[in-house]
């Protein structure tokens, strides 16, 4: 039995509609995770991609159901889980030191000032800040205020890193090194981690499941897709892999076209066992959650690296 670590078991998130009636975002949402996955939410805005996250940190409560992480119900924020947001959110004016110390002694307030200088430090060594401690954020570029945001949520060593599209507003080259930091991270670590993003190719690279939603309002979460890539792949060599074009591929076609009829295509959408999709075999191979059979997807054939 898979090891669900975080649980989303049937949660709602409904507003006031301009009717005097209510608007559902998504409805019966129900996803699992297991310790050590790293999981990244795609889908075009208004989904309630982010709503996700933020039911998940404890910073917005569902209408109804429940998430539930390492067997505790979330009731509000928790240093178990710490947010890395679109934009850095430093305090202006600490230092790099005293910005991830601020979130290190709000964990541990019995510490001495020695070790909480010497746990941060850790994790400024860990995002390749060293020698930057004593700078503010004005003296630092948009990618390594991001790197200080990193430091900050690993160093209260949470169950849970929550990422709201954090390299969305950085250049090219800087999203991928820090792209690379996070999942070097996350492999010597072990650090599970929930992600919001819009780049295919980000998800491809840094997950190991990839959660597809439909167009909101009244989002459903459409498919699971597990990552056939291999654990260690590099970003160099991505795309050689044969596997990865028609890892690609279905993606961009859920985003660009059956993501916005999926409730007129799809009459028998069962959101307790959403089926589990591995790209990668010369037919998809679709799983139920909670059966072992598996059927072909006719259409969908993987196609060749060249294309």
């Amino acid at each position: 039995m898979t090891d669900k670590f975080i649980s989303i078991e049937g949660i709602a998130r409904r507003y006031p509609g301009a009717d005097g009636g209510q608007t559902a975002v998504f409805e019966n949402l129900w996803l699992s995770m297991a310790r050590g996955e790293f999981g990244c939410v795609i889908g075009h805005s208004g989904c309630g991609k982010t709503t996700v996250l933020n039911i998940l940190a404890g910073l917005d409560q569902p209408s109804e159901g429940t998430v539930i992480v390492d067997g505790q119900a979330i009731e509000g924020t928790s240093l178990d889980r710490a947010v890395i947001f679109q934009s850095h959110a430093l305090l202006p004016w600490r230092t790099v030191l005293g910005n991830v110390a601020y979130a290190v002694t709000s964990k541990w307030r019995s510490w001495d000032r020695a070790k909480v200088k010497a746990h941060a430090q850790r994790f400024i060594d860990l995002v390749g800040l060293t020698g930057s401690e004593h700078k503010r954020p004005s003296e630092l570029s948009g990618g390594m205020k991001q790197r200080v945001g990193i430091a900050r949520a690993l160093s209260i060593t949470p169950k849970i890193m929550l990422m709201d599209e954090p390299f969305s507003a950085l250049d090219a080259l800087t999203r991928g090194t820090l792209q690379d930091e996070v999942r070097r991270i996350c492999l010597e670590t072990g650090q599970t981690a929930f992600m919001i993003t819009h780049d295919v190719d980000e998800a491809i690279y840094l997950a190991d499941k990839i959660f597809l939603m439909t167009n909101g309002p009244g989002a459903v979460l459409a498919e699971i897709v597990e990552n056939p890539l291999p654990k260690d792949r590099g970003r160099i060599d991505l795309h050689r892999h044969p596997h990865y074009y028609g890892l690609r591929n279905h993606i961009v076609d859920f985003l660009v076209s059956r993501s916005k009829n999926f409730a007129t295509t799809v009459t028998e959408h069962d959101p307790r066992n959403v089926p589990t999709v591995r790209p990668g075999k010369p037919e998809l191979m679709i799983t139920s959650t909670q059966h072992d059979q598996s059927t072909s997807w006719p259409g969908l054939s993987r196609p060749s690296a060249s294309s």
